[in-house]
């Protein structure tokens, strides 16, 4: 069987697939499941999933002449490319910016920051500087934090309609409807930075409405106009009139004394009123022309028809535009233009502006707002297609526009192109392809909008970046070359990796050990020295750099595939299975997928594919060549086939083992049986949730909504949807909707939980709990009962009821709610059964073997030296926690042992800069003395949470003793 399964594999023709030239992706460093970025992996690591993933298997493990080895292993006979060659990895680059010391760049960005409130200068930048500056960080909410400030500090109506584009186009894995209409008006739970009207229409200096104008109440209809008093007289004399005696008695008022004559029509105007409309205007009427003395005027000449004129008449008179046709409005537009009539022109252009509802209309629209500078106009125009992002791009009326060097000067003459428009752009075709000619047109647009040397340095990177993926190096070398000159030393590894794709190692082996030599020490600097390395050098090069920087994830692949090589299976798999400990990478599932063909484990291979695709649908294994929906298919011969009754018992064990991964592995192949299976939905989202993949996550939610049979349920997954997006009273009303139609566990546990998220008394606390035991009377299944009754045991221990909570605690547990262990832990110890917790602990990881969290929690409940050591094997399995570097800091600070303290903390800093860990360096150094590190962290910290109160209270502090101290 295995011989057949091979031959069917190799018919597809993978191996001549894989000698094509290797093309290497590269990350942003923002990864959909947090953490900083690694420069190490393969796969798009952009903080938004990209539509399409390219498997790092096509730059990473399929070789034309993999070696062989002398052990058990083949590399033709096993596996169509080879076995995965350790010599050809290679490190991604990141696509942002990425400063040598990332504390020191955040401090300097909060002093600007700070400058500038005081200058009263724009923020706005400051605020796109900080998000350039995250993206090294890996931090989604940081992210958007910085995003949404930069729109409440943009002060013109083009940053603002970028700036909310961009933001709404993170959030859309949020929208319960994930291609809404453009410009449709906002939903009630559509954040008010969002919204398009007050984007373009921001009636607030600040540039930010109070209320959302799509939601503010209309304005009542307007009075029908006072009749005159001998009116009133004949009507209550029951003489009859008409409308046409009222249109004749409006007609009175008015006073015609000027007429413009346009072909064979003459238009009645009142002169004081078109004179009034603007200074030409009026030195024509009343100044030394001759028209000044003439009561008829030829306009036929002008531009303008005689419809049109009536308009331009009848706005002089009531300084309104009624309902007039767009091409009315426009001629009225050109008028203004040639007349000088501002007022005139802005009332077109809010007009035109209104009238734009998507990109059909803003197409023939922006042409004429672009030839009449229509400022707002050309804002809504825009605006629609920024909203309809990346498709807009495929259009191509709308890429010549914004891609075009010819596009952006006009643009930029209608005050609509700036450098935050082109860093949208950028952002968003990068993530789409990064190789297409759409992402190198519109860097270069960016690189032409630069003026701020991180202007400068992030788009010369980007484009380095972008024409190293293209195969062009000698461009990706200039340009780099150039990022480098304007300051941005990370470059330096681009241009190093350019001139080896030139041939020339040595020469970037060089360049590399004189950044090793010049600045101070990173993971990412050893990382690409290794990669012109060989042997001992380069093992160990590879050491330090996981050493400085634990979640580069390139070292643990290259040691993995070396293991591999030496006939070392088991010990690659450690190897590899350390990053998958802390970060759900979609190559490194992939690499170790590929060990374990290899080892002929086809479950477990079968299992690794299953949570890649359910972390990105559109995965391409081997080169691009086969979606992993296609090798899950040619392995079923390999593998047991199990009925859907099988399946939830294997997903009852996987879920009670804490093993994540395989639940996803379980509840993927039932979807493909059942792919439109709500409940099955729901559940991958809760998987995904757990494993912080927060982006797929709402993915899956959005889809057990959308595939939802029964109202009510649909009404319980848009409640969780609006309860992870912060809307918590939208998300309880649609748990009593729900309710109301059906009592189901799903909306008594929505209720619970929603009612749960804030500080309760005991009556209301003991209210949420009713609520999870009506939910246990409904029909469910012990996975979520035993979610429920840990629930439950967590609000009774706050309530102090610890008996009640050890009862729900011993229930969960006794239908196999393994992670009850850890509520009852809590019960033991404020018990004062301090040893009866660990071991409760030790319960626990007895299943849950790598969980850095368990670790983390037992070592609570420990003496110091086992805490110690529970702490550090946290750590190991999970890098990115920053509990364990502060314990072991504080543990240093009492044994008086300050710099050994401050290194711990500097080590973590050194790649996870943390809000707690700066604010407690900070703290150390204050203690010390050392008041110019102390505004540092603090400073660093502020530019990551403003509104920090301990970091605010010590760095004024600070200030105080640092002005005391210069000062004296």
């Amino acid at each position: 069987m295995t011989n057949n399964f091979l031959t069917t594999i190799r018919s597809l023709k993978l191996i001549e697939g894989c000698k094509a030239a290797q093309i290497y992706p590269f990350n942003s460093a923002a990864s959909t499941s947090g953490g900083s970025g690694d420069g190490g992996g393969g796969a798009k690591l952009l903080p938004l999933p990209p539509p399409r993933s390219v498997s790092l298997m096509s730059a990473s493990l399929c070789y034309p002449h993999a070696p062989a080895t002398s052990g058990a292993f083949s590399s033709d006979s096993t596996l169509p490319c080879g076995l995965p060659a350790a010599a050809a990895l290679e490190p991604a680059l990141d696509a942002c910016l990425r400063p040598v010391d990332h504390v020191s760049a955040l401090a300097a960005s909060f002093r600007r920051m700070s400058s500038a409130e005081r200058k009263g200068d724009d923020l706005c930048d400051v605020y796109l500087e900080q998000h350039a500056l995250f993206h090294a960080l890996g931090d989604p909410r940081l992210l958007r934090r910085a995003l949404r400030a930069a729109r409440v500090h943009a002060t013109d109506s083009h940053r603002r309609v970028v700036l909310a584009a961009w933001l709404r186009h993170e959030r859309r894995e949020d929208e319960f409807d994930p291609m809404p209409p453009p410009l449709d008006p906002c939903g009630p739970t559509t954040p008010l930075l969002e919204c398009p009207r007050s984007a373009v229409f921001a009636t607030e200096s600040s540039g930010v409405d109070p209320v959302c104008p799509c939601r503010r109440t209309p304005p009542p209809p307007p009075r029908p106009p006072r009749l005159r008093r001998d009116t009133i007289l004949r009507r209550n004399a029951s003489i009859a009139f008409d409308e046409s005696e009222e249109d004749d008695d409006d007609e009175e008022d008015e006073t015609n004394d000027l007429w413009f004559v346009i072909g064979q029509e003459e238009v009645a105007c009142e002169r004081s009123c078109i004179a009034a409309l603007a200074k030409p205007l009026n030195t024509l009427l009343y100044g030394g022309f001759a028209e000044a003395r003439r009561d008829h005027i030829d306009f036929s000449r002008d531009g303008i028809s005689a419809r049109g004129m009536r308009a331009v008449a009848a706005y002089s008179r009531h300084g309104r535009l009624d309902d007039f046709p767009p091409d009315t409005i426009l001629e009225l537009l050109a008028f203004a233009n040639k007349f000088c009539c501002d007022g005139l022109k802005v009332a077109c252009d809010n007009k035109l502006a209104s009238m734009v509802r998507g990109v059909d209309e803003a197409l023939s629209l922006i042409d004429l707002g672009l030839e009449e500078a229509a400022h707002l106009l050309v804002a809504t125009c825009l605006q629609a297609f920024l909203r309809e992002l990346p498709k807009s791009l495929s259009h191509p009326e709308v890429a010549r526009l914004l891609c075009s060097p010819e596009g952006r000067e006009r643009l930029d003459a209608a005050g609509n192109a700036s450098f935050a428009l082109y860093y949208f752009l950028s952002y968003v075709a990068m993530e789409e392809d990064m190789r297409s000619n759409t992402t190198v047109m519109l860097l270069e647009r960016l690189w032409e909008c630069a003026e701020l040397p991180w202007h400068k340095q992030l788009a010369l990177h980007q484009l380095g970046c972008v024409m190293l993926e293209r195969g062009e190096f000698k461009d990706a070398q200039e340009w780099f070359e150039e990022a480098v000159a304007e300051g941005h030393v990370y470059s330096l590894a681009g241009v190093a990796r350019a001139k080896f794709k030139c041939g020339h190692k040595y020469m970037a082996y060089k360049l590399m050990n004189r950044v090793v030599t010049d600045y101070d020490p990173a993971g990412w600097m050893y990382q690409e020295r290794a990669v012109y390395c060989v042997g001992k050098e380069k093992v160990a090069d590879l050491r330090t750099a996981t050493q400085l920087d634990p979640t580069l994830t390139y070292p643990y692949k290259y040691r993995a595939a070396a293991l591999l090589e030496e006939d070392k299976m088991e010990r690659a798999l450690e190897e590899i299975d350390k990053v998958l400990s802390f970060r759900m990478a979609t190559d490194c599932l992939e690499l170790r997928a590929w060990f374990y063909l290899v080892a002929g484990d086809f479950e477990a291979a079968v299992r690794d594919v299953r949570a890649i695709l359910t972390l990105d649908p559109t995965y391409m294994m081997f080169h691009g060549k086969m979606h992993g929906e296609q090798l899950i298919e040619l392995l079923r011969g390999q593998v047991q086939q199990r009925d859907m009754a099988d399946c939830w018992l294997q997903l009852y064990d996987r879920w009670s083992g804490v093993d994540d991964i395989g639940s996803l592995a379980v509840v993927q192949q039932m979807l493909a049986r059942e792919p439109g299976n709500s409940s099955l939905r729901f559940r991958q989202s809760l998987l995904l949730l757990r494993l912080n993949c927060q982006k797929a996550a709402m993915r899956s939610l959005r889809l057990a909504r959308n595939s939802s049979m029964h109202d009510h349920e649909r009404l319980v997954y848009e409640g969780w949807i609006l309860y992870d997006t912060g809307h918590r009273d939208e998300a309880l009303e649609k748990a009593e909707q729900s309710l109301s139609l059906q009592r189901s566990f799903e909306a008594f546990f929505l209720k619970a939980y929603a009612l749960g998220d804030s500080s309760l008394d005991v009556e209301s606390a003991l209210s949420v709990v009713q609520l999870l035991e009506h939910a246990n009377s409904c029909a469910s299944d012990n996975l979520r009962k035993g979610q429920a009754y840990n629930n439950m045991g967590s609000i009774y221990v706050d309530c102090d009821l610890l008996d009640e909570a050890t009862e729900c605690y011993s229930i969960a547990l006794s239908i196999k709610h393994t992670r009850a262990h850890q509520g009852l832990a809590r019960v033991h110890f404020l018990k004062n059964r301090k040893k009866a917790a660990f071991d409760e602990m030790t319960s626990l990881l007895k299943i849950a073997k790598n969980s850095a969290s368990a670790y983390e929690k037992r070592s609570e409940y420990a003496e110091r030296d086992a805490a110690k050591s529970d702490l550090n094997m946290a750590t190991l399995l999970d890098p990115t926690r920053t509990y364990p570097y502060r314990y072991r800091a504080a543990v240093l600070m009492d044994e008086n042992k300050e710099e050994e303290a401050i290194g711990e903390l500097t080590q973590a800093l050194a790649f996870k800069p943390d809000l707690q860990l700066l604010h407690l360096r900070a703290a150390f150094q204050d203690s010390m003395g050392d008041s110019a590190s102390t505004l540092r962290d603090c400073e660093a910290a502020l530019c990551m949470h403003p509104q920090h109160g301990d970091t605010l209270e010590l760095y004024n502090k600070a200030s105080a003793k640092a002005d005391h101290q210069s000062e004296s």
